[in-house]
């Protein structure tokens, strides 16, 4: 059966300014992103239907029988099981939902489907920009249970080091571990091939860091925190997602917080997740290009690829950051900054030049031994036009 995930075009706008530089199955929730999560149950290499600037980097393969699945839909047994059964030419929906279809071609006309099937299962759908850590321990646990399944975790030989629930606490092979603390008691802990944990990390379940990942010393890794692959962290860090690719390396805080790839937070940055009179917190929406009530509590920073802040910038609650902004300034700064802006300290944000973004992402992608090529820089062509 030849998979694709498809961009539910209800859903993408939700979900900007992370999914201006990726369709939205390659979020991160949990340990892995929504693509990979559905290569591993299916047991295939899915492809992808998104925008058409991003199809270069990311794919459609289609064949003569295909199944177009939901790329905001974190898979489970019961609902795996059905997509593999379904027949040609039927639809499988919740509610508006459209969950998945077998079609020879993409978005075909509803009225075309022999058979609409109704799924009456659980559904973890990503709708809106706080969705992401808000079920991000429930999808730690999961991913954790299918990764981990029949396997054996690497000991732990550090007698400086002290575990708690040592059955959640599974290790990769290369993983290098000092004199930390990884406290299980609440939720699994994964730590991911090849990372380090340096000495007087200390850990709270549930918890995940990827491969090739560090923890600097003294760090305090908090519950329903996800650390993506090729990441530097330390601080305080708690209820967060970070993609992959970037840096939080230094003292301070960051909490109910995503954030997408090759980002960089300066020493002693924070980020409020909590306002002081307590009520929910407002997020900019791209949808209505307006602050909307989340109703939710507790909701920090979500920030885009390639954006980067100065040291003690100070980010307030529900703040959102677009793609590829140079953010620096003494005082607390604007809840929404537009993507390719730069910081004029007290004065009005500035446009972001694209040749020296360019400049910047090129030199930040080389260090870590990736090539700012042609694709990528299209993509990000195509989203400064998109929102200059």
């Amino acid at each position: 059966m030849n998979y694709i995930l498809f961009d539910d075009q209800n859903i993408r706008p939700a979900l900007l300014p992370l999914t201006f530089t990726r369709p939205v199955c390659e979020i991160r929730i949990g340990i892995q992103t929504i693509s990979e999560k559905w290569n591993d149950v299916l047991k295939t290499t899915v492809s992808f239907q998104t925008q058409d600037y991003l199809q270069a980097k990311y794919p459609m393969v289609l064949s003569d029988d295909n199944v177009f699945i939901n790329g905001g839909i974190c898979p489970n047994v019961e609902l795996v099981n059905v997509i593999e059964h379904l027949p040609i030419s039927a639809i499988l929906t919740q509610g508006t939902e459209v969950i998945a279809y077998r079609s020879k071609q993409y978005n075909p006309a509803v009225n075309v489907f022999e058979k609409t099937i109704v799924y009456e299962g659980t559904l973890l759908i990503l709708k809106q920009l706080t969705d992401i850590f808000i079920n991000n321990g429930s999808e730690i646990k999961a991913d954790f249970e299918r990764i981990t399944k029949g396997r054996t975790s690497e000991p732990i030989t550090d007698r400086f080091t002290a575990f708690y629930n040592e059955s959640k606490i599974f290790i990769e092979e290369g993983a290098d571990i000092k004199a930390a603390v990884l406290d299980a008691t609440n939720g699994e802990i994964y730590i991911g091939k090849n990372a380090k944990i340096l000495p007087g990390t200390m850990i709270q379940g549930p918890f995940a860091i990827c491969e090739n990942s560090v923890v600097n010393m003294g760090g305090k890794m908090r519950a329903n925190t996800t650390i993506g692959p090729f990441c530097k962290v330390g601080g305080e860090i708690s209820n967060s997602v970070l993609f992959g690719n970037a840096n939080k390396g230094h003292e301070g805080f960051m909490g109910n917080a995503v954030i997408g790839e090759w980002c960089n937070w300066g020493a002693d940055t924070n980020n409020s997740n909590l306002k002081n009179d307590y009520s929910k917190v407002d997020l900019w929406s791209y949808v209505t290009n307006r602050y909307e009530n989340t109703g939710i509590q507790f909701a920090g920073l979500i920030m885009g690829d390639h954006s980067k802040c100065g040291i003690n910038t100070m980010f307030n609650t529900g703040t959102v950051v677009g793609v590829n902004c140079n953010i620096f300034g003494a005082d607390f700064q604007p809840r929404h900054i537009p993507s390719f802006s730069w910081s004029a300290g007290e004065e009005a944000f500035k446009t972001y030049h694209l040749r020296k973004a360019n400049q910047v992402a090129k030199a930040v992608m080389e260090r870590r031994d990736k090539e700012f090529d042609k694709v990528e820089e299209d993509i990000l062509k195509a989203v400064f036009e998109l929102t200059r």
